[in-house]
């Protein structure tokens, strides 16, 4: 997809009522600090609209980024920040379990983890959580640069076993830094919605 327009059009808190939109959403999932935000400014092809901090759990909304005008990229709270106080967290996943529940245009959800190590408790309990609400995340494995490019099927299989993915489901290897990944997860998302493939989960 050429990105020609994007703008942050909607930012959710805790209290706030979901838009109701009418384009499709694909929404991005992530533990703190695994680089939500710097993947979704490298895929709409800009620096620093979706902030991006050395601090984790910067991301407290659920913030809608409408893409020429034909889709919306939702980036949901990062998790597992151990320093969140417990009381914050609950509230948060809360907020995110609503807006699975609510939004009636939902299509896809990306999960991102980080490709330097196996898949944490709470990658696999997020994991677990989004299948039990009716999707089947799509994988995207981050800071892939850290590696050796021999080394990066080794552990992309690693993600796939820790996580018992399902056979056929997508993983991609990303990099915020190179770009590795970018074209591949457009070309996904692309194919998603020329082939009218956005489905509600059942």
């Amino acid at each position: 997809m050429i990105i020609k327009n994007v703008e942050l059009e909607t930012v959710c808190g805790i209290t706030s009522v979901l838009p109701q939109n009418t384009l499709p959403e694909v929404a991005f999932a992530g533990k703190s600090n695994v680089g939500k935000s710097s993947l979704i400014n490298a895929l709409m092809n800009r620096k620093s609209l979706a902030r991006t901090s050395a601090q984790p759990g910067k991301t407290q909304t659920i913030n809608f980024y409408n893409i020429n005008k034909e889709l919306y990229f939702v980036d949901l709270p990062g998790y597992g920040y151990a320093k969140v106080p417990e009381a914050e967290k609950r509230k948060w996943g809360v907020m995110i379990e609503n807006y699975l529940h609510k939004s009636k245009q939902l299509k896809a959800v990306f999960l991102l983890i980080d490709i330097r190590h196996d898949p944490s408790e709470n990658d696999r309990t997020m994991y677990d959580w989004i299948v039990y609400q009716g999707f089947e995340p799509i994988i995207i494995a981050t800071k892939a640069d850290k590696l050796k490019r021999s080394q990066l099927q080794k552990h992309l299989k690693a993600i796939r076993l820790c996580l018992n993915l399902s056979p056929g489901t997508p993983i991609f290897a990303f990099s915020a830094l190179t770009k590795q990944g970018r074209d591949e997860i457009w070309d996904y998302i692309d194919s998603l919605v020329a082939d009218g493939s956005f489905e509600q989960p059942k």
